[in-house]
């Protein structure tokens, strides 16, 4: 029996990063990827030592014409659609939020389904669309707008992964989590906000597997299944619960910079409905996962030994 063919963009982010490995598991894996890496640029760990493992097509998604050839060459029935402009930066220009984000998902919408064969188009979504307080965010609403209305009107197998507050190895250095545990490593003080905000932290491997379960689920299209654990942790606990694993001096300062207006005060997964829908639940409390991250830390920055040690 055949494996089943699936094409992921943005698989060089965070989460794409964690997902390959896994999907090359279970299918035949084609990476849709800038010029760029055709040109020279390197592939990110650990798609670096994967390569001989996966197909590759380049498009700049912005470019229909060139989309809709990359999603010709892979043949591939399912898509993971991950790029995205902007998912850390609150200041990204809204003209590019627009162009990368709704005309590169409604470029890939129409290359997947105008006289194509694709069975399934999984868009990765987030909570901040619900109230957006970023150009990200709200071009991310658009874009997901666009693809409820032609799940409505036309019935073509769009499915939406809301990813909640994903955080683990690997994640960009300047976002909270990471930038707080190198503060910490550091025994340095962590200027933030006040933290009272509550989000629902899932842990990379949790969010991987819950894209691998809704990868062919059977649901009626416009479906959106939440990527979360149900549970909901203020920020400045959990800068807190790293320091304490850390255990190197320093402290989190919440208060010391200004919150961001309009920024939700509570943002939690519906993990009942997301397990009734798909099977699947997050295995890795908040807990473990800090803890998991320190260890993968520790591994990859080992402290410095005292001068003159042997």
């Amino acid at each position: 029996m055949s494996r089943p063919r699936v094409l992921v963009t943005g698989a060089t982010g965070f989460v794409g990063r964690a997902l390959v490995p896994r999907l090359l598991a279970h299918t035949d894996v084609t990476l849709l990827l800038l010029e760029e890496y055709a040109g020279g640029w390197p592939l990110p760990a650990p798609l670096d030592r994967l390569r001989p493992e996966f197909d590759v097509v380049y498009a700049d998604l912005r470019n229909f014409q060139l989309t809709s050839r990359a999603v010709r060459q892979a043949a591939s029935e399912r898509v993971i659609h991950l790029a995205a402009a902007g998912v850390s930066d609150p200041y990204l220009n809204p003209h590019t939020a627009v162009s990368h984000n709704v005309g590169g998902a409604l470029n890939l919408l129409r290359a997947c389904f105008e006289g194509g064969q694709t069975q399934q188009l999984i868009v990765a979504r987030t909570p901040g669309e619900t109230a957006p307080t970023s150009p990200y965010a709200a071009s991310k609403a658009a874009a997901w707008t666009f693809a409820a209305m032609y799940a409505r009107a036309a019935g073509w197998p769009i499915h939406g992964a809301m990813i909640f507050q994903a955080y683990g190895p690997g994640q960009p250095p300047h976002l909270l989590v990471s930038a707080a545990l190198n503060a910490a490593r550091t025994g340095q003080e962590f200027p933030m906000t006040d933290g009272r905000q509550a989000k629902d932290w899932v842990y990379i491997d949790d969010v991987a597997d819950g894209l691998l379960a809704l990868l062919g689920a059977d649901l009626p299209p416009g479906t959106t299944v939440e990527l979360g654990t149900g549970q909901a942790t203020e920020v400045r606990e959990v800068a807190q619960r790293l320091y304490a694993l850390v255990g190197r001096g320093g402290r989190p300062l919440p208060g010391a910079l200004p919150s961001r207006p309009g920024e939700a005060e509570r943002q939690t997964a519906d993990a009942a409905t997301t397990a009734a829908l798909i099977g699947w639940r997050a295995r890795v409390g908040l807990d473990e996962g800090l803890a998991r991250l320190v260890a993968d830390d520790e591994h990859t920055n080992p402290p410095a030994q005292p001068s003159g040690s042997s």
